[in-house]
């Protein structure tokens, strides 16, 4: 009897045994539709991508800032409806130079973007105000300019002056187009040209640098804005940093060519959230615009 009852208790509980020849039932792991989400590369935040597009893809982690495409610029910035119509839409590149596989690199860009160019131009209210807009799309050969490119600026600059509105300008690019060789570089002083004769006539121009703007585009129109604004974090410089500490010998500061350095050396007037851009943009058109009556 007391040995029953200071017996040796088991330390571990049993289970029933599975005989080997008895089948288990094996769960099938869910498979993550692809594009549902998206890490930040910055941070390492996962979003739901469709959590990322309502807070116009940027990170709350740590507020980096993704790429925009020019359709999703264009629905953050314009009113509703009221870019109704592309300029120039069927411009399309040719080869004039015959570089190998030119051809076939465009063709497979204006699959995959749904686009004809690098660029999308056109005409639309901010606020109410009409502006002519251009936004450059870097999923379209890096945003590089060739001469649509420049083609379809120097004609959007054109509208702006014969219908005396302001030209807003989005940048992303990786420079001038190395496959249109000098051609591509032409456009460097058609566009500062064209952008010449509208501060002539005294039109306001504002040009927004986003990442990256970089090359014969940092060079030439995106830096000649009556006001040039900046995306947090975004890269905006001519040549690479490690080309310039090559060429100078000495190592550069780590935030040289963001942004927020240009900003503190000079070379921008602001850096702007891009939840704060389109009131910023609208103050701007509002402060130079005028207004019957007034």
């Amino acid at each position: 009897m007391l040995k029953d009852l200071f017996g040796k208790k088991r330390k571990f509980a049993t289970v029933p045994s599975v005989s080997m020849t008895q089948e288990v039932p094996t769960v099938e792991p869910k498979e993550v539709p692809e594009g549902l989400m998206h890490k930040c590369s910055h941070c390492g935040t996962i979003h739901y991508s469709k959590d990322l597009e309502k807070n116009l893809r940027v990170c709350k982690g740590c507020q980096h800032h993704f790429p925009l495409s020019s359709p999703e610029r264009v629905q953050s910035l314009l009113d509703n409806g009221s870019f109704t119509e592309e300029f120039d839409a069927n411009l399309i590149s040719d080869n004039p130079l015959n570089f190998p596989g030119y051809e076939d690199k465009l063709e497979q860009d204006r699959s995959k973007t749904n686009l004809n160019e690098a660029v999308i131009t056109g005409e639309g209210l901010l606020q109410g105000m009409p502006v002519v807009l251009g936004v450059m799309d870097s999923r379209f050969r890096m945003g590089s300019m060739g001469a649509v490119v420049g083609e379809k600026i120097t004609r959007a600059i054109e509208r702006a002056i014969e219908r005396k509105l302001p030209f807003i300008l989005f940048s992303a690019s990786g420079g001038a187009r190395m496959q249109e060789g000098m051609i591509s570089l032409m456009q460097m002083a058609k566009t500062s040209a064209a952008l010449a004769q509208m501060e002539n006539e005294r039109l306001l121009f504002i040009s927004v640098l986003t990442h990256p703007t970089t090359g014969g585009v940092s060079a030439s129109f995106a830096s000649l804005g009556d006001i040039n604004i900046a995306e947090p974090g975004a890269q905006i410089g001519f040549a690479g940093r490690r080309i310039i500490e090559q060429t100078i010998r000495q190592e550069l500061p780590k935030d040289f060519q963001t942004a927020e350095f240009l900003l503190k050396h000079g070379q921008l007037d602001m850096v702007v959230h891009r939840k704060d851009m389109r009131d910023t943009l609208g103050t701007l058109v509002a402060l130079h615009t005028h207004r019957e009556g007034e």
